[in-house]
Formats: structure tokens, C-alpha cells, sequence
């Protein structure tokens, strides 16, 4: 129950938030219309400051799954405590749904900025640094949290000044708003803000939306109700906010700029946002190797990248090898060691992210270094997601190469499930073979196990291996250390798979290989062998993965 409030004196200045009828320039009814539109708003607003959190800490810290629950369960418990302490702001109702406003257009406008520089000048700094992002990250979610939390009571107490309503009522009226206006941010974000401005941008336009719309409600419509100091300062407030949020998207593209160079160095060549990742090429001229970064992650440094194609596709070009599929690998190095046999007839390359294939194709430096392989006419490039595209195959292939990112990255771990091996299975001819990236042994031990393991359960043989001399500057698997720290000389694990048993051999008519020898491959498969867990592991499905260290 709400209880009654006495009217201000005659002739007085309204104290912050009188208590009692609310005085509006319009008739209750069209008030209580526009509450409700505010509602709606800033619900919409609320709902993508969440999903910009969720979005911008999978991509900078990883692990989407786990930050998606940090973000959701600090920002609901916060939510509970902002409703509590707005019981304090129910006499100054207006004015404070006008101060939680404006400091939620600010708080939820600048996060993504706040967030991508902690990540790109202090994330490989290491020691306490290093955890910045995630410290912030839930500050954020908790900050917000206590916001969005506050609303709801604030508009209750304004919507029933307006005009008094029974408890039930006025309840229904106002979630209708809030739940509605939630549908609308959360479709907004990926199919609006998202592709049109990107996180950073699209966070600040939508603080801008929530300063606006908190500002002219409470402005607008309650003004009778605050005092003329109430007034100015709320004024001076929200219009502080829309500066400050203004000049940031004015200098959003030199920041993010100079954030990228903090975060790759200061040779970035190529940076885009496709529909699927953020994609940057860094050096491959003057002498400087090439790099290639998805969403932040690095997928290859053109010091090393050998090493690693030369083992993933060479042990498996032992044996019948005309048609080869390989799962990945848009940037073109796996086809280019595919195509240095002969006999190969045929190479489908199944890449979900087209303009990656794009860059491997026109950039001088990656096509030089893929040795044109695009060009080819026995190379077949097919956008499509590995999962689908091997459950819908009724084709079969000698050799299946997945190469891939690691299982530890939340949206890798369907194609290093159980049913993910099953399809692989279904599709290899006779005699052929399945080789996958399993991830880093010596960093990701119990992951690479996992996927021998699940492969097994497939109905395949396996024969782990690994090879070593990883660019110690550029982390494998899901860690997002980027940075040229000095560390142990890394590795890649590999598992190569078939029906029956087979050897783990390369071929007689093998061609010459810059690193990659018959005796260093025996010896890291028995390196790898030796590193097997005393038990096995179960299995990774669907249903239920089993890739988190």
C-alpha cells in the first residue's frame, strides 16, 4: 500500500519530489501514457547495456559462456539491492529517477570504452593486471545492476502520483512496459546497434537514448513537482552526460584506433568487423612477418606458422589423399601444404567467415604467403559452418583436416564434440583419415585428452601427437595474451584419426619439409603418449561439454 502524502503549503516551493498528486502540464491520462513510453525506454536501454556486456567480455576475455553468467547473475542480485535502497528515494521520486537516469546513460554509455581499454593498455601487463578486465567487468554489472534495479520502484511511486491505481494494477501496467521494451533492446543489439555502429558506439547512442529519455520525463512532466535548484541541476546534469557522451563518440574511432595499436602493435595493416568476427592483419611488409588475429585471438604468426601446417597436414597425407576437406583454415596455409603431394585432385575448404577468405585471396602478403592457392582451380571455397556442412555432405573425402580454433573457446566446442566426430566419420572414404587441431598439450592438458577421448567415442583410432616450437608471444588456445612476453617455447597438439589403426609415418613421397622430420614426429608422439591421463576422459557431446580447464 502507498502511503498518503500531505500536500505542500500554500504559496511554498515544492520540495524535491512532493509527496501526493503529482501536478502535470498535461492530463492524467497522456501522463501516464509517457511514464509508461519512458518505461518502455529505458527498459530497452537497460536490456543492451546487459547484452553489450555479455557481447564485449566474450570477445576480450573469452569464454562466452562463463561471462555471460557473471554478467547476468551480478547484474540480477544488484538489481534486487537497487530496488531496496530506492525505498529511500520514494519522497524524492522525480528527482531521483532523473539522477539514476542520468547516471545510468553514463555508466552504461561509456562501459564498452571503460572495458576495451582496461583490456588493450593493461590485459598483458600480467599479474594483477591481467585480471583488470574481469574486475571491471563485473564493477560494471554491478554498477548497472543497482540502476536498473532503482527504476522500478521510482516509476511505481510517479505512475500512482499520476493517477492512483489499485497495487495489482499499476504492477501489470508497468512490466507490460518494462518486459516490451526488453524484447525491443535485446532485438535491437545484434540486428541494429550492433551491425550499424558496433559495440562502442552503439553503447554510447544508447546512453544518449536513456539521458534523453530520463530527462524529458522528469523534466517535462514532473518539473512542478521538483524545486527550482531540482531543476538546474538535473538540467546541468543530463546535459553533462550528453556532452561527455557526445565528444566520446566524436573520438571513437582515434580511440579505438590507438587501442588497437596497444593491443596488436603499431603495424596494423587490415582491421574489419565482419558478421561473424573482428579480423586484423598485422606486418607482412619491410620484413616484418605477417600476423592474423580473429576476434583478438592470434591465429597464426608468420614466424612459426609452418611448424604448425606442416604438422597438422602432412601425417595425414600419408595414404590415398585426391580429395581432401578441410574444416577452416580460410587464410589458405593448411591447402597450401595440401596441394605441395601430388596427386590431389580436389580441396574443399569450409570457411564460416567469407571475408577471411576474401583477404587470403587479394592481400598481398597472406596470398604470397598461402602461395596463391585461391587460384587454383582444384580449391573449392564453401561459406558454411563446419558442423552443417559435414552433417549435410553426401560426399566423401581421403582426408578430413580440421583446423580449427581451440575446444577451450565456448563456440569451437560443438566441433569437438562426439556428434561432430560422428559426421567426420561418416564422410571418409575407405581408408581415410582425420586429423584435428586438439589444442596446446603442454598448456591445455586435460583439453587435449578430452578431445582424444570424444574422438574415440566416435568409433574412430587415434594417434595423439604434438609438435613443439610455438611462438611463445602468442598464446594458443582461448587466453587472450597477445604480447611478446619472454616464456617457455610452446606447442600444438594434433590428433590424427581413422577407422582402423594406422601408423603415424609421413609419406615416402612426402615433399621436402622446412622443420617437420620422420624422427621429430616420432619422438613428440611419444612425448604426447607419455603425457596421457592415467584414466580416460569422458567424452565431450553436445549436450554436455567438457572442455573447460
Amino acid at each position: 500500500m502507498i502511503e498518503p502524502h500531505a500536500p505542500a503549503p500554500p504559496g511554498a516551493p515544492p520540495p524535491w519530489g512532493v509527496q501526493g498528486q503529482a501536478r502535470l502540464p498535461v492530463r492524467p491520462g497522456i501522463g501516464r501514457f509517457l511514464v509508461l513510453a519512458g518505461v518502455f525506454v529505458c527498459a530497452a536501454c537497460g536490456l543492451v547495456y546487459e547484452l553489450e556486456l555479455v557481447a564485449l567480455a566474450s570477445y576480450l576475455i573469452g569464454d562466452s559462456v562463463t561471462q555471460a553468467s557473471v554478467v547476468l547473475s551480478v547484474m540480477v542480485f544488484a538489481m534486487g539491492v537497487g530496488s531496496l535502497a530506492a525505498k529511500r528515494l520514494r519522497p524524492r521520486a522525480a528527482a531521483g529517477f532523473g539522477a539514476v537516469e542520468a547516471a545510468l546513460a553514463l555508466v552504461g554509455g561509456c562501459s564498452a570504452m571503460a572495458l576495451y581499454a582496461v583490456f588493450a593498455w593493461t590485459g598483458g601487463w600480467g599479474g594483477l593486471w591481467a585480471d583488470g578486465p574481469r574486475y571491471l567487468l563485473v564493477a560494471f554489472s554491478l554498477t548497472i545492476g543497482l540502476l536498473i534495479g532503482a527504476e522500478v520502484p521510482l516509476l511505481m511511486e510517479l505512475i500512482q502520483r499520476i493517477r492512483r491505481q489499485d497495487p495489482g494494477g499499476a504492477v501489470a501496467d508497468l512490466f507490460a512496459a518494462d518486459y516490451v521494451g526488453a524484447l525491443v533492446g535485446g532485438l535491437a543489439f545484434p540486428f541494429l546497434l550492433l551491425p550499424l555502429f558496433g559495440q562502442l558506439t552503439g553503447a554510447l547512442l544508447t546512453g544518449t537514448v536513456n539521458a534523453v529519455a530520463g530527462g524529458a520525463l522528469v523534466l517535462g512532466l514532473f518539473r512542478k513537482d521538483l524545486s527550482r535548484r531540482a531543476r538546474w541541476t538535473l538540467l546541468v546534469s543530463n546535459l553533462l552526460v550528453l556532452g561527455l557522451l557526445a565528444s566520446a563518440a566524436v573520438l571513437v574511432d582515434d580511440f579505438e584506433r590507438a587501442a588497437r595499436h596497444a593491443l596488436y602493435g603499431a603495424d596494423v595493416r587490415v582491421a574489419l568487423r565482419t558478421g561473424v568476427q573482428e579480423v586484423v592483419l598485422t606486418g607482412g611488409t619491410r620484413g616484418r612477418p605477417l600476423h592474423l588475429f580473429l576476434d583478438g585471438r592470434a591465429r597464426f604468426s608468420g614466424r612459426d606458422e609452418h611448424r604448425y601446417h606442416e604438422a597438422l597436414v602432412h601425417p595425414a597425407m600419408n595414404g590415398p589423399h585426391a580429395r581432401v576437406l578441410i574444416l577452416g583454415g580460410g587464410d589458405g596455409l593448411a591447402a597450401r601444404e595440401v596441394l605441395r603431394h601430388s596427386g590431389v585432385r580436389s580441396v574443399d575448404v569450409v570457411e564460416l567467415d567469407a571475408d577471411v577468405v576474401r583477404l587470403a585471396r587479394h592481400d598481398a602478403a597472406l596470398s604470397a604467403l598461402n602461395r596463391h592457392v585461391y587460384d587454383d582451380p582444384r580449391v573449392h571455397e564453401v561459406t558454411a559452418d563446419a558442423f552443417s556442412r559435414l552433417r549435410d555432405s553426401r560426399s566423401t573425402y581421403d582426408v578430413v583436416i580440421s583446423d580449427l580454433p581451440d575446444p577451450g573457446i565456448t563456440a569451437s566446442t560443438k566441433m569437438y564434440s562426439q556428434e561432430f566426430y560422428g559426421l567426420a566419420r561418416r564422410v571418409l572414404a575407405p581408408g581415410g583419415r582425420l586429423v584435428v587441431h586438439a589444442g596446446p598439450l603442454a598448456d591445455r592438458h586435460r583439453a587435449f585428452w578430452t578431445v582424444d577421448s570424444t574422438i574415440r567415442a566416435a568409433g574412430l583410432f587415434t594417434r595423439p601427437y604434438r609438435v613443439r616450437g610455438r611462438d611463445p608471444g602468442f598464446a594458443a588456445g582461448p587466453d587472450r595474451a597477445i604480447g611478446g612476453a619472454a616464456g617457455p617455447v610452446g606447442d600444438w597438439g594434433f590428433i590424427l584419426a581413422s577407422r582402423t589403426p594406422a601408423s603415424l609415418r609421413l609419406a615416402s613421397h612426402c615433399p621436402r619439409l622446412r622443420t617437420l622430420t620422420q624422427a621429430a614426429l616420432t619422438a613428440d608422439a611419444r612425448a604426447a603418449d607419455r603425457s596421457r591421463v592415467p584414466h580416460p576422459l569422458p567424452p565431450s557431446t553436445l549436450v554436455h561439454p567438457r572442455y573447460a580447464d
